[in-house]
C-alpha cells in the first residue's frame, strides 16, 4: 500500500496564483524524489466550526484561504528517502519557492494508507 503525507495551510486569499506557483515547483521536486503524485486543493466549502474545524486548525483569517494537499509515495520508505533528498534539493530553498503563507501554521503528518478504493 502507498504512503500519504497530508498538508494543511492557510494561505492568503490575494496570493492564491503565488501559491500555485510554489505548488508546481514542489510538485516537480517531490516527485524527482520518489512522489507518485501531488494534489493541492483550494479551500471552497470550508466551515467554521464549534469545536474544531479546518480554519481553527490553521487559525484561518478572514482575508485567507485553507488549503488541503497531499503528497501520494509508493511506501514510507521511499516517502523517508524523499524528504532527507527533498530538503537538501536547492529547488525548495526559501530563496527558490519562498512559501507564500505562514509555515508555522502549517499541519502535516504522514499516513499509512489501510484502504484505498
Amino acid at each position: 500500500m502507498s504512503y500519504v503525507d497530508g498538508f494543511v495551510a492557510a494561505v492568503p486569499s490575494s496570493k492564491k496564483q503565488d501559491y500555485l506557483k510554489h505548488s508546481r515547483i514542489s510538485s516537480e521536486v517531490f516527485k524527482r524524489h520518489g512522489a507518485l503524485k501531488t494534489v493541492e486543493n483550494w479551500g471552497d466549502d470550508v466551515p467554521p466550526g464549534e469545536v474544531t474545524s479546518f480554519p481553527q486548525a490553521v487559525h484561518c483569517g478572514d482575508d485567507e484561504t485553507v488549503v488541503f494537499s497531499w503528497v501520494v509515495w509508493p511506501s514510507k520508505e521511499v516517502r523517508d528517502a524523499g524528504w532527507a533528498k527533498i530538503m537538501e534539493d536547492p529547488d525548495m530553498s526559501p530563496e527558490a519557492n519562498p512559501m507564500p503563507f505562514d509555515g508555522a501554521r502549517l499541519i502535516f503528518g504522514g499516513f499509512e494508507t489501510i484502504l484505498e478504493t
